[in-house]
């Protein structure tokens, strides 16, 4: 008999964990680039957030239904494997165990060493910096390697902890903005005329504040009467992150000038809280923000853990009988996890030639934090199609409405991204085929 997991999530508890998972560094980390991506332009700012954020609600709401239509199955490689087929599921697979997770982690390692780094005065691109993102992503490895207890606890106090700053400033940052001329002056003055990707390069940074929903989908199985609530939470959980990532973006705006945030950079979010909060309760909550950022980093750290061994488990992938073993007193796939580690290193070096520097490898430098997850976006679009045609049973709205609206936003992801990054999207095309056919080379030799 198949073993199940216990039904011990309620509604409330599952929309937490959709909020802890989703919120993080994204919305400090690209909230400066989308308003210079505007030209200062805060409402086609707002409009940014709410595309990336439509996107995300209803791809989230189409998952939620496929994963109430498939009970047992969890995650996005499971899905990949209802709806288009073993091989299928397997690129997928190895795309977040090889790409997705190690480059978004290894931002993720930099972007906390950063406001670490704004916090000390220290340069976000030197020595001082690489070292304590290098610091972070292996005491994040320890953790989630030595204790998963641990980790697990860390994760649910940070998901606390990280809407601290996000509501303080949304709330407190507007009354002060509306009371000091701030706000209507940031709305109606410009700083610079936006080009005519300047929507399309907005978006895409959107989307990796709002990155993160489709782990949510995991807890179908511990979720009471999961058919009704699964989707009730993931929509109102990514309605809450949409709703507090617009009402922070409006908040910064009551603080200072654009002016003055778009060219302070990685300074201009202490800047806007040290001027609401003072200087030492500005400080105190750019900790938090850095803290949120680790909590983050912790939580992906743990997919990067299990990335290879997701494969191994299914006998696939490079050497499955060394990757698919699980340490009998951690609970954890150890050698998979060395090999997630080595991966997050391999790409924080990229990350800082190709972004942090004056372009190491030349034509092959593109941004490691935003091209992966439009990856994503593109992977989805075979799977809302296929849904769609074996899900015969289901009403018009779960079938074909809103499965379309997801197709269209995943196009649109990709559209932007074209637009956004131009011949940077080739050379990680280029990239991204070279690693998938080694996938294919390891598939062809499992076979």
């Amino acid at each position: 008999m198949e073993p199940k997991l216990e039904k011990k999530y309620g509604l409330f508890t599952a929309i937490a964990m959709v909020i802890g998972i989703v919120v993080g560094s994204g919305v400090f980390f690209k909230a400066e680039k989308i308003l210079t991506a505007t030209g200062g332009n805060l409402k086609l700012g707002i409009l940014a957030w709410v595309i990336g954020g439509v996107i995300m609600i209803s791809c989230a709401y189409t998952f939620s239904v496929m994963a109430t239509k498939y009970q047992y199955v969890n995650g996005i490689v499971d899905y990949a494997e209802a709806a288009m087929g073993k091989t299928y599921s397997y690129y997928v697979g190895w795309f977040m165990a090889m790409i997705y997770y190690p480059t978004i982690t290894s931002v993720l390692a930099w972007v906390s060493a950063r406001y670490t780094c704004v916090i000390f005065g220290f340069p976000i691109t030197g020595g001082e910096c690489m070292t304590i993102a290098c610091l972070y992503l292996i005491s994040s490895f320890t953790i989630n390697a030595l204790s998963p207890v641990l980790a697990g606890k860390f994760q649910v106090s940070t998901t606390i902890i990280k809407l601290i700053p996000l509501f303080l400033m949304a709330i407190v940052g507007t009354f002060t903005g509306l009371r000091s001329g701030m706000t209507v002056y940031n709305f109606t003055h410009y700083v610079s005329q936006s080009n005519s990707n300047g929507l399309f390069t907005a978006v895409v940074a959107a989307c990796f504040a709002y990155e993160g929903w489709i782990i949510a989908t995991c807890i179908n199985a511990e979720l009471e009467n999961a058919k009704k609530n699964l989707p009730l939470a993931l929509i109102a959980g990514t309605f809450v992150t949409m709703s507090a990532y617009i009402l922070y973006y409006i908040g910064l705006a009551g603080t200072i000038e654009n002016e003055v945030m778009m060219a302070g950079g990685e300074s201009g979010a202490k800047l806007a809280f040290q001027t609401v909060f003072t200087s030492a309760g500005g400080s105190l909550l750019f900790v938090f923000v850095i803290i949120s950022c680790l909590g983050t980093l912790n939580g992906l750290m743990l997919g990067c853990t299990r990335g290879i061994y997701s494969l191994s488990a299914r006998g696939l992938g490079p050497a499955p009988k060394v990757f698919v073993q699980v340490d009998p007193v951690t609970n954890m796939p150890v050698n998979s996890a060395i090999l997630g580690l080595f991966l997050c290193g391999l790409w924080l070096f990229y990350f800082y030639g190709a972004n942090l520097t004056s372009g190491w490898f030349g034509f092959f430098s593109f941004d490691s934090s935003e091209l992966p997850i439009i990856t994503i976006y593109a992977l989805y679009i075979p799977i809302f199609i296929m849904f769609m045609v074996k899900s015969r049973e289901m009403n018009f709205f779960n079938r074909i409405f809103m499965p379309c609206l997801s197709l269209a936003g995943s196009i649109f992801m990709v559209v932007a991204a074209w637009f956004a990054h131009g011949m940077a999207a080739v050379a990680y095309l280029v990239i991204f085929s070279v690693i998938m056919i080694l996938g294919a080379l390891t598939l062809r030799k499992a076979k």
